[in-house]
């Protein structure tokens, strides 16, 4: 704040201002979705009618691509630019529809940089296996890039901050962990501390850029980090310290049959949506400032997901003192009577 009187005399003097998250009802919409009119339409008629509020769209995704052509000269180097949309043009026009828009950064899991990175002799760059080759785990070839690495940790930092520059409202990071597995089992070049410390300072240096450009940053995780941290190395109340939310994967088709005493969590969206995510309130209260802001089932897997097992979900996250949401469905096409005009 600056204060001039008539003489030209002037005092400035740096104020403090906490913000929190303002919230969220959000889709999720791919770098290919947004490019497509049949998949991109009906989600902002969703905006329109006042069913959501933001739209969840990709910067870099699983595949390592990054869904606009990025100038970060790394992803420039490793070709992992898709361009699928222009993001200025795709912030402008949703920014006119007064949508809230949040970047989801996949991060460490990222074939692009991890082929790229062994091909050129950077084996440092990857999780290993005991013997030394690349962890695929199931994830195929090269998938998992290590979270001690330091040009890992600068690539997914420069991307998150080009996002913030351009305008996107949030940066939300996804795969911010170690693969799953037995961790006696794998190796990652140049680490000094837990796996779960590690992943708490990279968002620690992360949000100083992603704050500096004025967004937000949130963070992706698994159902099962609230009461089995080190499987995955996600800490919540570690992760807390770092994020403005965290967005817990709840979805109830990936918990098993007795998971916090539902026995059959697909069939029951209510209650193992409810049961998980009080946990997820308790330990963000930990912190005093970091929401909870949980990703939603919004597809079909063993059991038909509609209008009704959704709301459940929301009816759940309600329960808890939740009022937001993100709904994924990798198709993106959503169901809009899941979701009350407000």
């Amino acid at each position: 704040m600056t204060a001039r009187d008539a003489a030209g005399n002037a005092t400035t003097e740096r104020v403090p201002v906490a913000l929190r998250h303002p919230g969220m009802r959000a889709v999720h919409l791919s770098a290919s979705a947004w490019a497509s009119a049949s998949l991109r339409e009906p989600v902002l008629e969703m905006v329109r009618e006042g069913r959501i509020d933001t739209i969840q769209l990709d910067i870099k995704d699983e595949s390592g691509r990054i869904g606009y052509a990025s100038q970060v000269p790394l992803a420039q180097e490793i070709g992992a630019n898709a361009g699928h949309y222009d993001p200025r043009e795709a912030l402008e026009t949703l920014h006119a529809e007064g949508v809230h828009v949040v970047g989801r950064l996949v991060a460490f899991r990222d074939p692009v940089l991890g082929k790229a990175s062994w091909e050129q002799g950077r084996h440092e760059r990857l999780v290993q296996t005991a013997s030394g080759a690349p962890w695929s785990g199931g994830y195929g070839d090269y998938s998992f890039t290590n979270f001690a690495d330091p040009d890992v940790r600068a690539y997914n930092i420069a991307l998150a901050e080009e996002a913030a520059e351009l305008g996107f409202d949030d940066i939300l990071y996804d795969y911010i962990r170690r693969p799953d597995g037995a961790v006696s089992r794998m190796r990652f070049p140049g680490l000094d501390t837990s796996p779960e410390r590690s992943i708490a300072d990279f968002l620690a240096e992360s949000r100083a850029v992603v704050h500096r450009h004025g967004a937000f940053q949130g963070a992706s995780v698994f159902g099962i980090a609230a009461t089995r941290p080190t499987q995955i190395a996600q800490d919540i109340p570690m992760m807390s310290e770092h994020v403005d939310y965290v967005a817990p994967m709840v979805y109830p088709s990936h918990w098993g049959p007795g998971e916090y005493g539902v026995s059959d969590p697909e069939r029951q969206p209510y209650d193992i949506t409810a049961r998980s995510l009080a946990d997820f309130v308790d330990l963000s209260r930990e912190n005093g400032r970091t929401k909870v802001i949980p990703w939603l089932q919004a597809f079909s897997l063993g059991v038909s997901y509609g209008a009704d097992e959704i709301r459940a979900q929301i009816e759940a996250a309600e329960d808890n003192g939740i009022d937001s949401f993100l709904l994924w469905n990798a198709a993106c096409r959503y169901d809009e009577s899941a979701l009350a005009p407000t």
